[in-house]
């Protein structure tokens, strides 16, 4: 009696929008038959089909069984995922690299038919590695790019992140908030009282870390500083430098790191 080797499980996933159909002409059904062919080749039975028809590939969450696919993954029903094109699972080289890695580490392999991709051998890896390489690199540029972007905002006194507590936004400009007085109030009864940071975050609604975060900001000094360099800002203070620089000694003395 000869013993049967169990096979072993692929997942089809499968997306065309009703637009891309129209154009390409390359259907759902066109895309399973391929698939399933190819798979049964590889060696691999059939778990299931997910079929995200009329569907974008622009986020993962507005596709359903693209959801449901990666659950699946997660709790490993199915030893590979075998998709027609690369751009049927994602648009975003990056999202599309994370989640692979996400795959390797489930241990679920990935095969992309028209793209000659394929995890599952030593040129399908080295393939992959390539394409990891570029995102990595994608990456760092996005990087970069946003903190020149963010630097030369800096430099021309610009604010680069949200307005703090006393300060709102309009126009792109930072301006005081209705509330701008509450600053003052807040630096003034820490340097004349003997009150702890505890009760002025309660008195105040901020967190304790919150209150130190403000005693020890210098955009309340018209300045503005982005990565370890400081530049005046286009803003109008909230307080003087002489009341900034006695509430900074005054913590230095308690001890409270800033």
């Amino acid at each position: 009696m000869t013993l049967q080797t169990q096979k072993p499980l692929a997942a089809i996933y499968v997306r065309v929008s009703t637009e891309e159909q129209v154009r390409q002409g390359v259907s759902l059904a066109a895309q399973e038959e391929a698939l399933q062919n190819y798979a049964k080749a590889l060696g691999y039975d059939l778990f299931r089909i997910y079929k995200d028809e009329g569907r974008s590939a622009k986020d993962i969450k507005g596709r359903p069984e693209m959801v449901q696919l990666l659950k699946d993954a997660e709790v490993r029903k199915f030893q590979a995922i075998f998709i027609y094109k690369l751009d049927r699972f994602s648009r975003s080289l990056i999202d599309l690299i994370e989640t692979i890695e996400k795959l390797k580490q489930w241990g679920i392999d990935f095969v992309s038919l028209q793209d000659k991709i394929e995890t599952t051998s030593a040129s399908g890896k080295l393939m992959f590695h390539v394409i990891s390489a570029f995102a990595e690199f994608e990456r760092n540029v996005t990087s970069e790019r946003t903190k020149f972007s963010m630097d030369k905002q800096a430099r021309d006194g610009k604010v680069v992140s949200r307005a703090p507590f006393g300060y709102k936004l309009e126009n792109k400009k930072m301006i005081q908030a209705e509330n701008f007085f509450q600053v003052q109030e807040l630096f003034q009864e820490f340097l004349n009282n003997e009150i702890s940071l505890t009760k002025l975050a309660k008195k105040y609604g901020f967190s304790v870390n919150g209150v130190k975060k403000v005693l020890t900001n210098q955009t309340y000094l018209g300045k503005i500083k982005f990565d370890g360099q400081t530049h005046q800002g286009n803003h109008q203070p909230l307080i003087s430098s002489t009341l900034f620089n006695h509430v900074q000694n005054k913590l230095e003395k308690r001890g409270i790191k800033k």
